[in-house]
Parts: C-alpha cells; structure tokens; sequence
C-alpha cells in the first residue's frame, strides 16, 4: 500500500496493475470522534460498485466487467475512494487469464488493504441477474414543506414521541455532504428504518439536510447519522443505509444495522 493519500493530488493514472497504490484509512480516526472504540452498537458493510472495470486477455483483448465489493464495517480500515479508482484503472492494459483470475487478486489486494477479508464479485456483460433501477423501501420525506436554515449537522434538531411507538422506514434524496479534503460534493439518498419512539418527521428532514455542508467521508456520515438518531430518539431497532452517486465510475453504499443483515446491493435511480 502507498505511504501517501492521493486524494486531493494530481496523480496519474498508473499503466499497469499498481496494487500498492491502495490507501487505507483507518476507521479509529472518525469514530474516535463518535465515542466509538471496539465495542459496536452496529454491524453492517460497505457496498461498492465498481462500473467500468476493464482489462487485457492474454491475446491482448479487451475484456469488460462490473465489481461488486463488499467490505465489513467492523474491517479495522477503509479503502481512500481516489485510490481504488488509481487501483482499478491500473488494470487497463494489465493482461489476466480469466474473470476469476482478476476477481481473485482484486479480492486479495483489497483484503490486504482493509485489514479483513473483503468480498469481491465481477459481473460481465453477458450477466442475467435481473437487476435494474430500484427504490428505497417506506415514505419519502422529500416533499414535506420545511424551512431549513441549519446546514452544518445539528444532532439537536432530532425529535421522537416517547408515548407513541411505531415500526417505519423513512427515506429522503436530499442528502449532501463535501469530501473533507477535496471539498468535492457527494450526494445519495438515505433510508432509515426503525422500532421505537416515533421520529417527527419534521426533524429527520432537518437533520437530513443539515449534512449539506458537513465534511466527512461516505462511512463515517452514515455512522454519525446512527449513532445520533439512536442517541436522541432512542430505538430499540435502527438501521441507516445510504446509497450515493457515483464518482470516477465508483459509487458507495454504507449500511449499518443493530437489527437487520445486509441488504441487497440495487441501484436506485440516480445511479
């Protein structure tokens, strides 16, 4: 792995497989900041899927595939996005055997540079799985009529009803948030299902939109956004699962449950 972030660098991409150009960060570094240590109120993973994945046969001949990459939100690091994206496009004119080949050794690498092992699925255009545009389950927020004035995250906007408890899924696009060091936007959208007081929906769109201009990578907003609603609202079940567009063919999805296994990999319609 390289000793330096490329993100934020002018950094070319290199010309053939460069698997020490990956990039760990380890996950200590936000949480510390979230009271988090080893002990996790959550589990989950990381959903990464990787669109324009190409490569050489060993005659010399393109070859073409989508990467699923599923890491586990308790590996001790995460992979920077800008390094992955160096990563993959070094296999451009690398030349493998096989899908499976390529499959093993992005697993392999990717394992190596989370700290945990990381599970990796190539899909080629020949692929029938059925997949198409998706959508989150339960009731969009988006179209509630609110003023919003509180763009940098604001816990303290959350409310929930302790004498009403209700089970829901409550979703809204309008998530936002900057790349802390490129100041790049990232934007998805962000589903949050839970059992216990019911949440003033009011609230959680405020809440929502205060991301806007708040600096953070794609893990650790998702972790922040569980850990105050579960601090504030005080479920006894809670999952936050946001997918964000796509950025240099990457896109990444956090998922984080106390109560549900991980969910499928769709795409949702801006993806």
């Amino acid at each position: 792995m390289t000793a330096e972030n490329p993100l934020g660098q002018a950094i070319a991409y290199p010309e053939h497989y460069s698997p020490d150009i990956l990039y760990a960060i380890a996950r200590t570094e936000s949480r510390a900041g979230l009271g988090l240590g080893t002990d996790l109120p959550f589990h989950g993973a990381d959903l990464w899927n990787a669109w324009e994945l190409t490569w050489l046969n060993p005659a010399g001949l393109p070859q073409i595939a989508t990467a699923e990459i599923a890491v586990a939100a308790d590996s001790p690091n995460i992979i920077e996005s800008k390094s992955l994206k160096l990563y993959l496009g070094s296999f451009v004119m690398s030349r493998f055997g096989s899908a499976a080949e390529v499959e093993t050794r992005v697993a392999h690498d990717l394992s190596g540079c989370c700290g945990a092992s990381v599970d990796v699925r190539l899909h080629p255009p020949t692929t029938r799985d059925g997949s198409g545009i998706a959508r989150l389950p339960g009731h969009c927020l988006d179209a509630l009529s609110v003023a919003c004035d509180a763009y940098a995250v604001d816990a303290g906007l959350l409310r929930a009803d302790a004498n009403e408890s209700v089970s829901e899924d409550l979703c809204s696009h309008l998530l936002h948030s900057l790349c802390p060091v490129t100041n790049q936007p990232d934007s998805g959208s962000v589903m949050i299902s839970y059992s216990g007081p019911r949440i003033a929906r009011d609230s959680l769109l405020r809440y929502i939109v205060s991301y806007r201009q708040h600096k953070d990578f794609h893990e650790s907003c998702v972790e922040r956004m569980f850990i105050d609603i579960l601090n504030r609202c005080q479920p006894e079940q809670l999952t936050v699962y946001a997918r964000y567009q796509r950025r240099g063919g990457i896109d990444i999805n956090p998922f984080r449950s106390n109560f549900e296994e991980n969910p499928p990999n769709v795409r949702l319609w801006r993806q």
